[in-house]
């Protein structure tokens, strides 16, 4: 925050002087009675990914379509943990009234946000969820074991069914991702997958420059490797360059995760046959639909809860705690660039 030098302080003390002299000589007053705007701060994993810069988009829809609410749109440089845990401690003094998340660390965050929740901030987790204790509710993008299962099913027809595979995830800790790959390892052990071999799992903690160098060491450590699995929009990004750099486009597929602008190119170039994602857009809207609904009390952390989310229809929270939207949309040759002019 930038402090006035104390010559101008004590200027504007006299100016609110001046003006206090004024009052009822025509002034305006403000009334008590009138609403308050709503605060919603939405904390992202870290700025300037693409996947958040949709989310935030939708937001601003929720909020424009509510009215009286602003959104506060925040996160770390780089993805961490204690960067977020900086930013929510700022946003509790701030006195904001919900604070929407997708974290870093699932459990590292619970102490913070219980702080904010103690002092009456509703916390709502969404994409990567804060452990049950650490907020009242976490919003999944769509089922766990449905987007476990649809990397699978999509490296499985890239490779007829046989070969060599790698996943490059974000960070170690990430919730969602974790999540995901242990649906799809489960996956694995199916009868149809009996000849898909997993040959590593490896982190680019969500850093493009880090992905990539995991992407290219998984390329020259396994020669016979054929898919690339990256569940998350900077690491399937990465993939696809280090395919295309290596001069193995059409020797191996990447797939994933990802945002039709970003892939949009690599899908031209055949490194990426197909992926998937739900919109970020809707997820961002009902994220902060449903903080707002928690901040006017019209929805209630409980098993069985139904939360509206506005255009979306409504969720129903589990006995965890948790609700999802729908199943993540597969985009390929024949629909990307359609949808790549909106996220």
């Amino acid at each position: 925050m930038k402090i006035k030098p104390i010559k101008h302080f004590l200027l504007a003390a006299a100016a609110v002087g001046i003006l206090a002299g004024l009052a009822g000589c025509g002034e305006k007053k403000s009334d008590p009675a009138a609403p308050q705007q709503t605060k919603i701060a939405m904390v992202v994993k870290s700025l300037g990914n693409g996947f958040f810069d949709a989310a935030h988009t939708g937001a601003k829809e929720a909020a424009s379509q509510i009215g009286g609410v602003e959104v506060i749109y925040t996160g770390p440089t780089t993805p961490s943990a204690e960067g977020q845990i900086e930013i929510i401690n700022s946003l509790i003094s701030q006195k904001v009234d919900a604070i929407v998340v997708s974290a870093n660390d699932p459990n590292a965050l619970v102490p913070i946000t219980r702080k904010a929740m103690q002092r009456g901030i509703k916390v709502i987790s969404f994409d990567s969820g804060i452990a049950q204790g650490g907020r009242q509710m976490q919003l999944n993008p769509s089922n766990a074991e449905l987007i476990g299962e649809k990397q699978i099913q999509m490296a499985a027809k890239e490779l007829g069914g046989k070969g060599e595979l790698a996943i490059l995830s974000a960070s170690a800790q990430a919730t969602n991702q974790n999540i995901w790959i242990g649906v799809m390892k489960k996956t694995l052990e199916k009868p149809e997958y009996k000849d898909l071999k997993l040959v590593a799992t490896v982190y680019g903690d969500d850093q493009s420059d880090k992905s990539y160098r995991e992407a290219i060491g998984l390329l020259r450590s396994h020669p016979n490797l054929k898919a690339i699995i990256a569940p998350t929009t900077v690491g399937i990004v990465a993939a696809s360059k280090a395919v295309a750099d290596e001069g193995l486009v059409g020797k191996v597929f990447v797939t994933g995760l990802g945002l039709p602008s970003e892939m949009a190119g690599h899908v031209k170039s055949g490194a990426v046959r197909e992926f998937a994602i739900w919109n970020p857009i809707d997820l961002g809207y009902a994220a902060t639909y449903a903080a707002h609904q928690f901040v006017t009390g019209k929805a209630k952390a409980e098993p069985g809860a139904s939360v509206s989310v506005g255009r979306l229809g409504s969720v129903t929270m589990d006995a965890n705690g948790e609700a999802a939207l729908g199943p993540p949309f597969t985009y390929n040759a024949e629909n990307v660039e359609q949808f790549a002019k909106l996220f």
